[in-house]
């Protein structure tokens, strides 16, 4: 529904100003625990700014009555994110507490399944929402999966790339666009994704076990996204042939006319 007046407009962007706001809190505290360094510091900078500035944007153009319930919670999600990306940045110059990392981690991944619920008895779900929420998943599943390839190698990025590498394809791809049906596996792929990497990333068990946790992740993403491409494949429909004019079209009269002609034709011969 669109905004009455710009008193609303002001209000739904106050709220995106004061997640920033928090954002920004969170990492003074983070800052003054453990000694967070330029890295951490510049890089949950940016993502507060990024995430202030790309929200606002979306709430420009969709113009909801409110920012929402199961939104704020989502907000709270890509904050605690925010806290995330800052500490794996800041763990490639020193060492911050991983129980820490894990805690944030934690609480955003359960949060995850806070948001729709709230959104469906409250009566406010939106397409925005659902994009906010796939967007803060995503970008948690891709700084997971480079702390964990610090562990286990460069080959974990395939699991947080993967979602944005279907995001390029479907440029040059349109019929990847397509809605897709519900799926209960596809959901519980994406939610063993994040579980999977918090694991990894805990370091709470042996080496060979967190790299087999990170294989089963990866593989079961890699069938997941194969199956919905392939179901995207093989319902593109292809542009229907356009009918020939009326004019075009052999109608009975013409072809007796066209008889006639060629009989007429064989008398003037003969």
């Amino acid at each position: 529904m669109a905004l009455n007046n710009t008193y609303e407009a002001r209000l739904v962007q106050q709220e995106t100003a004061v997640g920033a706001g928090v954002q920004i809190l969170l990492l003074a505290l983070l800052g003054t625990a453990i000694g967070m360094g330029p890295a951490g510091w510049l890089t949950g900078l940016a993502f507060a700014i990024a995430t202030w500035a790309v929200l606002s944007r979306a709430l420009h153009r969709s113009r909801p009555r409110s920012f929402g319930p199961a939104n704020r919670v989502t907000l709270g999600r890509a904050i605690l994110v925010g806290g995330v990306t800052a500490l794996v940045a800041d763990s490639f110059e020193s060492s911050p507490p991983v129980t820490l990392l894990v805690g944030l981690t934690a609480v955003a991944l359960i949060l995850d399944g806070v948001d729709g619920k709230v959104a469906r008895r409250t009566g406010t779900s939106t397409a925005l929402g659902a994009r906010f929420d796939m967007e803060v998943d995503a970008f948690l599943i891709l700084v997971l999966s480079v702390y964990v390839s610090t562990q286990l190698g460069p080959w974990v990025l395939l699991i947080g790339g993967m979602r944005y590498a279907f995001v390029a394809a479907a440029k040059a791809a349109p019929w990847l666009n397509a809605p897709l049906p519900h799926s209960m596996a596809r959901k519980t792929v994406a939610a063993m994704q994040g579980i999977c990497l918090l694991l990894a990333g805990a370091d709470l068990l042996p080496h060979l076990a967190n790299l087999g946790v990170v294989l089963l992740a990866l593989g079961s993403l890699v069938w997941s996204f194969g199956r919905d491409v392939v179901w995207l494949w093989r319902n593109a429909r292809p542009a229907a042939p356009m009918p020939l004019p009326m004019e075009l079209e052999p109608t009975e009269a013409s072809m007796e006319a066209s008889v006639e002609g060629i009989e007429m034709l064989e008398l003037a011969v003969r």
